[in-house]
């Protein structure tokens, strides 16, 4: 990996929350303490995964900004498509990211099924914050992927055709283009 410290605290959030919650009641017998620990990990960790991780191991970023009339408004943020992305970063995030809401959803019906309803709450604030960043990330990589073709696409079809009017006529849409698609904050 090429960011191991932002993999390992992707890595440790993520199974420490799973851990906690699934081992926790055979070192205490205080649900209070499982619950408090349990959460606070799932917080850490969609936090560093919406910030940190996401951004160093697949270039990608993303977040709700709420607006003056009270409508939510998805920013996704992606790095330079020429940003060398490291594949085992990527296969790592992306898979973790997928599976992770998968083991919380079981769990769920676990607990819905052996009626332990202070568990399930546990269980649907991590299946919430998984599939927030689930959905986050998902559409950022939509978006980047789209925002990255529409530019080589003005690119290649008006900066190449031959002559130096056009291909300034490209730059100078290209460059437009980048500054309604580049990074937002």
């Amino acid at each position: 990996t090429s960011h191991p410290i932002a993999a390992f605290f992707f890595i440790v959030f993520r199974l420490g929350a799973l851990l906690m919650y699934l081992l926790g009641s055979i070192f205490t017998d205080n649900f209070t303490l499982v619950f408090v620990v349990t959460i606070l990990l799932l917080a850490f960790d969609f936090w560093t995964v919406k910030n940190i991780s996401g951004r160093l191991l697949v270039g990608l970023r993303w977040w709700n900004e709420i607006q003056e009339d009270g409508s939510n408004r998805w920013v996704f943020e992606s790095a330079h498509p020429n940003r060398p992305i490291n594949t085992g970063d990527s296969r790592l995030f992306w898979f973790v990211l997928y599976t992770t809401p998968v083991l919380w959803i079981l769990l769920a019906l676990t607990a819905l099924f052996t009626l332990k309803a202070s568990w399930l709450v546990i269980v649907v604030v991590a299946v919430v914050l998984n599939v927030a960043n689930v959905y986050g990330y998902t559409q950022c990589d939509k978006d980047a992927k789209k925002k990255w073709a529409t530019g080589m696409a003005t690119h290649t079809a008006l900066g190449s055709l031959g002559s130096s009017a056009t291909g300034l006529i490209g730059k100078a849409v290209t460059s437009g283009l980048g500054s309604v698609f580049g990074s937002r904050r």
